[in-house]
């Protein structure tokens, strides 16, 4: 499997771990949900009922990203995301941003451009649920699906 392949997945993930393996390693497993079947009421101004919560689908096997090498990554609080028109990427919840704000700030903060062509890095991005994780790498993951234990 390969990274685009996931690009075209839908849905929603959990981000179950991540971890540097090895030195200026990354690996990052994704746990798939699913909508529950057992609806449940939340209170808010109002009480709302009829809420499904997501969960991890126990059924599904673990999504492992290994990046050999990375440029920077970054995990921010969901809550504290922005979006805004000026950020361009393709794929859903796998995606690959050709321009974002995020690869601006490694430009100008890093000499990745002196050492690689500003093409052989890519801004990498998996927005889970409470998690936005950011990658800027110059090479492709490598990607396995992890059986539950």
């Amino acid at each position: 499997m390969d990274y685009r392949e996931l690009m075209d997945w839908k849905g929603y993930v959990y981000l179950n771990t991540l971890l540097e393996p090895f030195e200026n390693s990354l690996r990052i497993l994704i746990d798939r949900c699913s909508i529950s079947q057992e609806s449940e009421g939340v209170h808010a101004d109002k009480y709302i009922t009829e809420i499904s919560p997501l969960e991890v689908d126990n059924n599904l096997p673990i999504i492992q990203l290994d990046f050999d090498s990375y440029v920077s990554y970054t995990v921010t609080n969901e809550s504290f995301t922005v979006m805004d028109d000026y950020e361009v990427y393709q794929g859903e919840v796998f995606r690959i941003y050709t321009k974002s704000r995020y690869l601006d700030f490694v430009k100008l903060g890093t000499i990745a451009e002196d050492i690689f062509s500003e093409e052989s890095f890519v801004h990498y991005q998996v927005p889970c649920l409470n998690h936005i994780i950011d990658i800027i790498s110059y090479e492709s993951p490598r990607i396995i699906e992890v059986k539950r234990g």
